[in-house]
């Protein structure tokens, strides 16, 4: 179980252990034991598995000698606040199956986590986020989150702990007009400081502006309301003078402050009293005595006799601790000083000290002092400092240290740092009531004509906090569509947990990215249904994926992995996920990974048994015989819920035979069959001239770019004019037809034939270049018709479709259906393809250019050779035979395909297409025609009824 420091977990075992132990739940469970990491950090000695359970629960040792218990009984162990371990937990230690033999705390641990020490036990652990990852995901069987308040039950807490129903709702208010405190509020203790300050100022009719607006701001009021109730009953007189109030408590409060700072640098939150005497306090001194209950609290330790001491919130600690550093500076403590900067404090300025501060926070793997952090931030401010004279020096705000503070929180860049760390950053600022960047991104969301036109790294860190702290699910995350660079787009990265569809395709994902997107996909009431993580080097991160596919919360039902570099084993894993019945997944697409030549072995099972899978796309995963036939037997279950099938560019050799039979026989329910590329064979075609006699369900079949001979394409002919079959697409590209081959009876039920040669000319549309798109370097004629580059700039008037530094033009139609069009280069060169109209357009970056983006698709054409480009890949293909210069292009949207053809005239036929290269993917948007021409070259448009030059 996951959350955020004081969010609740504690609390929830607690109740868990009490309904058990109370008989309202759980009555199944014989034996339950809670063991706390801060506790288990303070055992130095070897034992046993029954000693340290003892150690816990004394109760216990009249099981010596009878141990077996903990094998018969029911038993539920509780790991509490990993986070706070300190302990070295190494899953490849020595493995341990006796509850009676000793050995280190950490090893005991480890044997009972991966379940080879008590190994019907059950195990639950707590932990915050980042400390999460300590335990192999392959150990995890169940993740849950904890999230805290929401909106709802925010008010609803203010109302049942504040008498004043008017009252109650102008907190409440006051909550949702501050971002930085309205954040805050879903961690309950933090509502309950915030209710004991608002509501006392409300009492003394303070003025709203008067109010606190930051979490220092909120802390230093509790500070005070605390030290004013303390006042009151050891001293029984109000003291309404701040300072001098803090001034008499001064002594106390920053003796507490060290021991705060002391033990939160070690990620440590309980003393034991050698502890409070190396900070010179002595807890029976009368100066303490009010600060136990509102600040610090003791407890009975069940490892000492002694007691033991804690803040009553970390958040408590944490601020203590940066009270501590501040008064250092001020009062130039060189020892504290010193560690912070390495320099000596007279030479320190406040900028320095909380820059050097933010880069300890940064190195935090698990973000123990990210509060600390920004608590640091908000006492540096004048105001704050006012409010807290008596127990801090005077001093004078230096307003250019101010500026540099907030100018380094913005441009902070270095590398491998978390998008959590980079979060606490904008709340840094926050802290420092710098709204710059919040209001910028408000702006950008709402597409203010004069917001940024480049989201910098702190726009990108406000902006993933703003799409995570929103009341509103966000339908569709594009990362690639956020216009920043590749850091920025990975501080964003934590926005997928507020998302239902995120699209992060080709995003360069680190292990990190990888680790909260599984995160995401586990959390509590996640909202990912669709996900697309295609052109990502995911190698490292197979498992995590895997594991989080099969949580009970992961409610994905698209899945998209395309080029991915996985590896047959993470098939195998991820064909076993498909079995859970947790799984919701409905489309999965694994095209272009080299899932080896067993591929279909992995999905047989899967789709013999009752899924909800429906699509199942295996482009190009090197496929081979032996993986056709294994498909095509799981093909003949009657269970299989599979609908779509996608074999396209993979060699089936001669289980080409089996696999069409079984798929195309009439017990199976395929609607839509891919074979695009298989090099199948006449053969082929008989066996579906058969089947599609009988064929029930299938209304699509791909044959594309197959050697189907004229004998094949006859009898295809013959089996679409049964009565019988219900074939709607035939797609049949690449496939060497003649025009009389495609004429068809006409009693076919087929709506669409694709097909390839001179039939495309029927697709054929008339195309004209946009102006607004066209780059200055490029001159539009002839109607629109004709572009060329021309050294003399074009005076264009600004506009924001116009690329502004690559040659480049778009023609004015977007595409979205079939479509066949011709152009003719002529010069040194030029790239002729298609694009998405979100391609950007300004400036020299890879993301406007042809080529060098997932958002184009091009054939670079020049005297000496041809080259098909896509997303910084390149397909080398020589230059065309015949010489020509004249390209035909043929996309088929819905199949997602796009063929490059070769147009030439020879003595046996008008026109003559030779295939060049065929684009197969899903596209997104509408694809406009562009290009990209090179000097002293020019484009043109073809008019379709215009015969190709001969060679």
């Amino acid at each position: 179980m996951m959350g955020i420091a004081g969010i609740g977990k504690t609390v929830s075992v607690k109740k868990f252990i009490l309904d058990w132990a109370e008989g309202e739940a759980n009555e199944d469970v014989d034996l339950m034991f809670m063991l706390s990491f801060q506790e288990l950090n303070l055992l130095k000695t070897e034992c046993s598995l029954h000693e340290l359970l003892c150690v816990f629960n004394s109760e216990l040792k009249q099981l010596d000698g009878h141990t077996s218990v903990y094998d018969e009984k029911k038993v539920v162990i509780i790991f509490d606040g990993l986070d706070e371990s300190r302990l070295n937990l190494d899953f490849n230690n020595k493995i341990m199956a006796s509850v009676t033999k000793a050995s280190s705390v950490d090893v005991l641990i480890t044997n009972i986590i991966r379940g080879t020490l008590l190994s019907t036990a059950l195990v639950w652990i707590t932990s915050r986020p980042a400390a999460a990852s300590q335990i192999p995901s392959s150990l995890i069987d169940q993740f849950t989150e904890v999230r805290g308040f929401t909106d709802a039950q925010k008010k609803q807490y203010f109302l049942n702990h504040i008498n004043n129903e008017m009252h109650a709702n102008d907190i409440f208010s006051h909550i949702e007009a501050s971002r930085t405190l309205h954040i805050m509020c879903h961690i309950p203790v933090f509502c309950y400081i915030l209710a004991t300050v608002l509501q006392k100022m409300l009492n003394e009719n303070a003025s709203k502006k008067e109010m606190p607006q930051t979490v220092t701001e909120m802390y230093i009021f509790f500070l005070i309301i605390q030290m004013q109730s303390k006042n009151k009953k050891y001293n029984g007189k109000d003291e309404e003078n701040k300072k001098r109030l803090l001034d008499s408590e001064r002594d106390a409060i920053l003796k507490l402050a060290e021991l705060a700072y002391r033990h939160l640098k070690n990620n440590s939150i309980l003393f034991i009293p050698e502890d409070m005497a190396e900070c010179n306090i002595d807890v029976n001194d009368a100066s303490y005595s009010g600060m136990i209950t509102g600040i610090f609290k003791e407890d009975s330790s069940r490892l000492f006799e002694e007691k033991i001491y804690c803040f009553v919130h970390l958040t408590i600690q944490e601020f203590f601790a940066a009270l501590h550093v501040f008064a250092s500076f001020l009062n130039k403590n060189e020892e504290v000083i010193k560690e912070f900067l390495g320099k000596k404090a007279m030479s320190c300025s406040v900028d320095e000290l909380l820059k050097s501060a933010v880069n300890k926070a940064l190195e935090s793997k698990n973000g123990h002092l990210d509060l600390f952090v920004r608590f640091l931030h908000g006492i540096s401010l004048e105001s704050n400092q006012r409010l807290l004279l008596g127990l801090l020096k005077p001093t004078h705000s230096n307003p250019e240290s101010v500026d540099k503070t907030i100018k380094n929180l913005k441009v902070m860049q270095r590398p491998n740092i978390s998008p959590e760390r980079c979060i606490n950053l904008f709340h840094c600022l926050l802290e420092m009531k710098d709204s710059s960047v919040q209001n910028e991104i408000q702006a950008f969301l709402k597409k203010d004509s004069g917001s940024v036109k480049q989201l910098t790294l702190a726009h990108c860190s406000a902006l993933a906090n703003v799409l995570l702290m929103s009341k509103t699910v966000l339908d569709k995350f594009d990362l690639k569509s956020y216009p920043t660079s590749t850091e920025g787009r990975r501080r964003l990265i934590p926005a997928v947990k507020s998302c239902k569809k995120a699209r992060l395709s080709d995003c360069q994902l680190t292990e990190k990215s990888c680790e909260i997107v599984a995160s995401a996909l586990q959390s509590t009431n996640s909202p990912l249904t669709e996900l697309y993580l295609s052109q990502n080097d995911l190698q490292k991160s197979e498992e995590k994926l895997v594991f989080a596919l099969q949580s009970p919360n992961c409610k994905l039902e698209t899945l998209r992995l395309v080029g991915c570099g996985l590896s047959e084993k993470f098939g195998d894993i991820l064909a076993f996920a498909l079995l859970s019945a947790n799984s919701h997944l409905k489309e999965l697409d694994l095209s272009k990974n080299t899932l080896g030549s067993c591929g279909g072995k992995q999905f047989s099972e899967p789709l013999n048994m009752p899924s909800k899978l429906k699509t199942l796309r295996l482009a190009d995963c090197g496929l081979t015989e032996n993986g056709g036939d294994i498909l095509a037997f799981a093909l003949q279950s009657k269970k299989s819920p599979l609908k779509e099938l996608d074999l396209s560019n993979n060699t089936l050799g001669n289980c080409e035979g089996k696999l069409l039979s079984e798929a195309l026989n009439p017990r199976c329910t395929l609607k839509k069959l891919k074979l695009a590329g298989c090099k199948l064979t006449e053969k082929s075609s008989e066996v579906v001239a058969t089947a599609l006699r009988y064929m029930v369900f299938l209304t699509e079949l791909d044959l594309s770019h197959n050697d189907l001979n004229i004998i094949g394409i006859y009898l295809l002919k013959v089996a679409l004019s049964n009565l019988r079959c219900k074939l709607q697409i035939l797609r049949l590209a690449g496939c060497k037809l003649t025009e009389e081959s495609c004429k068809v009876d006409s009693t076919c039920k087929l709506q669409k034939l694709r097909y390839g040669a001179e039939e495309l000319r029927k697709f054929a549309c008339e195309l004209a270049l946009d102006p607004n798109t066209a780059n200055q370097s490029l001159l539009l004629s002839e109607s629109n018709k004709k572009v060329t580059h021309v050294t003399e700039k074009c005076p264009y008037p600004d506009h924001p479709k116009r690329f502004d530094e690559w040659h480049q033009v778009l023609c004015q139609d977007g595409l979205s259906e079939c479509y066949y069009w011709e152009t003719e280069w002529s010069g040194t060169g030029a790239d002729i393809g298609v694009a998405y109209e979100s391609i950007e357009r300004k400036g020299t970056r890879d993301v406007c250019g042809f080529r060098r983006n997932d958002k184009s698709w091009c054939l670079s054409c020049s005297g000496k050779s041809y080259s098909a480009w896509h997303n910084n890949e390149e397909t080398a293909l020589g230059a065309p035979d015949s010489g020509s210069n004249r390209v035909g292009l043929y996309l088929d949207w819905p199949a997602g395909t796009l063929s490059f053809y070769s147009v030439s005239s020879d003595t046996s036929s008008p026109t003559f297409l030779s295939h060049l290269h065929t684009f197969h993917l899903t596209f997104n948007e509408p694809l406009y025609p562009g290009f990209r021409v090179k000097a002293d070259s020019s484009v043109y448009l073809c008019e379709m009824t215009q015969p190709p030059n001969p060679n």
